[in-house]
């Protein structure tokens, strides 16, 4: 049976009274509006005063701060990297790899840190100062498991330098003690400090001996009676077994020295060799791994996971990874006494000392503020092949899910979207319905924006989001009378209806203006010209006024009467191009041939009997136009193609006689 979950955590919304109105919400891709209807919950209507706003609850609200989107956009190169090198991983090198991409998460981390504490330092709003050293606190967290799982899951350290790892692992989270050791080490008598013991057991609970001994020379030096006591543990320390990096002896030849070292320390501890010097005594004790002496200091370790680790220094240096959770509950269990519960993120450590991959994973999507970690980590143990046989009932796997998670927190910010659009890339799944979905819902602010998006999608051959974008675009650039923007998006759109649209725009703009805006964009139509009847018309019609600029009579007039008499033209403009043909018709040279000048008559009368209006002037026939103007067009068509029809008869007929 599944595991069900905890009840969600209720958030109160201020001003917001539930048990007296209903509430109204709409959900978006990341976030949800809520406001007070005006009905109580009795279901009648009221008029008093409510709550007169709208409220907007964030499920990403991490995604708006400006330090962590250093954190997303750093990350992002990762996360990239490693999906396009995993082809070549293979064997040791895949290993390695593995480990240096898991430090190169922790060092963005880290460098967040950092730069979210000098903000610390120097904010001046108390408020602020809180907020940001809560964020301080949870990347420390969030470093802290990563560092664990690294060690204990990508890492895979055996027996011997797993200890050595998890030294590190403490050394790095638990860093007061370099502050107080230059404080110490600052003063004129560092032996005579008040902390000066303190941090020699500091340096012994953290495995740190070498610095511990230095530390015991400037006890003797001071201290004459206690020359003997601090050489002899110094010795103690210096060769204690520990199997370093590169040492090639085994694990059985490592646990029979430490043996021997462990017996010598209980023999000095015996005869008592330190029994004049308590401070010296106990950190024989410390070194000798009994815990009553452990716990005494637990106020200098702070910690569970601390006191887990010394014990294991002390007690256990060649443990078992298989071994580590029974060692590290009985340290939870004796550190806390009883006293307290465990908090969210000892039960991560907890879960990630038993091994219990997919129980980290869990614990950290209900613990922590985003999806980040969960989603990177989740990532990177996928690539280690620890995974795989988790797939989740809805048709996705672990990975997969919380990637998607992600990607989308990250869709609700301005900017940041373009990092999520990689991360749905690489969701072989649900990626690609995931991307078109949320693609649609980007707001288009500006072109260069639109442009973005509309690029993104032409990579992907995403063919109904760019038509969708180009509408949306060329539908904006119509409202704001941009024509020639129109004309461009609705060609890229291959939508024919709205250029067809857009074209009659362009030819009504014509007819009022008397000539063409954004010539540019017409006379370079190219192929795209055949996209819509009337888009095919403006080309020609533009190209007809090009040829008549250039003074090609002949050329233009054919131009003129082919789109007229192959129907390209509509009919509500041939008047205008019968029009245009009049000063072609009163050239000194014959323009157009005695067919042509028929065929100008017959489009004339169709025009004519199609408004009901006979071309013939009889005196109680209506006029062809309402309009004078429109009239006296007529008209002079009509003498103009007479005399033409003339002339061309003539001219056609003494050729013939010739």
């Amino acid at each position: 049976m599944e595991e069900l979950d905890g009840e969600p955590t209720v958030t109160f919304i201020p001003g917001v009274n539930s048990k007296k109105r209903q509430m109204c919400f709409d959900w978006g891709p990341g976030e949800m509006l809520v406001c007070e209807t005006s009905f109580n919950q009795k279901g009648k209507s009221e008029t008093g005063p409510g709550c007169p706003f709208i409220h907007i609850i964030r499920k990403d609200i991490d995604v708006y701060s400006q330090i962590l989107r250093k954190l997303f956009n750093e990350s992002h190169g990762i996360f990239v990297g490693l999906q396009r090198i995993e082809e070549e991983l293979s064997g040791k090198s895949r290993k390695t790899q593995l480990v240096l991409v898991s430090k190169n998460y922790r060092s963005v981390i880290r460098a967040c840190m950092e730069e979210m504490h000098k903000v610390v330092v120097a904010t001046k709003d108390p408020a602020s100062g809180r907020q940001f050293s809560s964020q301080i606190s949870i990347l420390s967290a969030m470093e802290l498991i990563w560092n664990l799982c690294e060690i204990l899951f990508i890492e895979v350290a055996p027996a011997g330098p797993l200890l050595l790892h998890l030294l590190d692992w403490v050394r790095l989270h638990v860093c007061e003690v370099d502050s107080l050791s230059a404080d110490v080490l600052g003063s004129e008598n560092p032996s005579k400090h008040e902390s000066f013991w303190k941090l020699v057991t500091i340096l012994v609970l953290q495995g740190r001996l070498d610095e511990a001994r230095q530390m015991l020379s400037k006890e003797a030096d001071a201290n004459p009676t206690s020359v003997g006591m601090c050489r002899i543990l110094g010795d103690l320390m210096r060769t204690m077994p520990i199997l370093s990096p590169g040492n090639t002896q085994t694990l059985t030849e490592l646990e029979l020295k430490w043996q021997h070292w462990h017996e010598e320390c209980e023999r000095h501890l015996q005869d008592g060799t330190f029994a004049s010097s308590p401070h010296l005594e106990s950190l024989c004790k410390i070194m000798l791994g009994d815990e009553a002496a452990l716990l005494e200091q637990k106020e200098h370790m702070s910690n569970w996971y601390h006191f887990l680790v010394t014990r294991l220094l002390y007690s256990h240096p060649t443990v078992k990874p298989t071994d580590l959770h029974f060692y590290a509950q009985s340290s939870l269990d004796l550190f806390l006494g009883g006293e307290s519960s465990p908090e969210p993120l000892d039960n991560i450590l907890m879960a990630a000392f038993e091994f219990d991959i997919h129980q980290v994973i869990k614990e950290c999507s209900l613990t922590l503020s985003n999806w980040w970690f969960v989603a990177h980590l989740t990532d990177l143990l996928d690539h280690c092949k620890l995974l795989q046989s988790h797939n989740l009932y809805f048709g996705s796997n672990m990975r997969e899910f919380l990637l998607l998670e992600y990607a989308s927190g990250l869709f609700a910010h301005h900017s940041l979207w373009q990092l999520g659009v990689d991360y749905f890339d690489y969701c072989p799944e649900l990626g690609r319905v995931s991307l078109e979905l949320h693609i649609e819902r980007i707001p288009l602010s500006t072109e260069q924006k639109a442009l973005k998006v509309l690029r993104i999608c032409e990579q992907r051959q995403m063919t109904e989001q760019v038509r969708s974008i180009c509408k949306i675009l060329a539908m904006k650039a119509v409202r704001n009378n941009r024509l020639g923007s129109a004309l461009s998006w609705s060609i890229r759109a291959k939508d024919a209806a709205f250029a067809t649209l857009v074209s009659d725009r362009f030819l009504r703009d014509y007819c009022e203006r008397g000539c063409f805006s954004d010539l540019d964009l017409i006379d370079n139509l190219g192929p795209a010209m055949m996209l819509s009847d009337r888009l095919t018309f403006l080309g020609k019609y533009r190209e007809f006024h090009r040829l008549y600029g250039e003074k090609r009579f002949v050329d233009a007039a054919s131009l003129l009467l082919s789109l007229m008499t192959s129907q390209i033209a509509p009919r509500s403009f041939w008047m205008t191009l019968l029009t245009d043909a009049l000063p072609l018709l009163e050239q000194k040279q014959v323009i157009f041939s005695a067919e042509q000048t028929y065929e100008l008559m017959r489009c004339l009368e169709d025009l004519a009997s199609a408004s009901g209006r006979p071309v013939h002037g009889e005196p109680d026939a209506p006029q062809l136009q309402d309009d004078d103007i429109e009239t006296t067009k007529v008209e002079m068509l009509r003498l103009a193609l007479a005399r033409n029809l003339a002339r061309a008869i003539v001219k056609e007929g003494s050729l013939e006689g010739s």
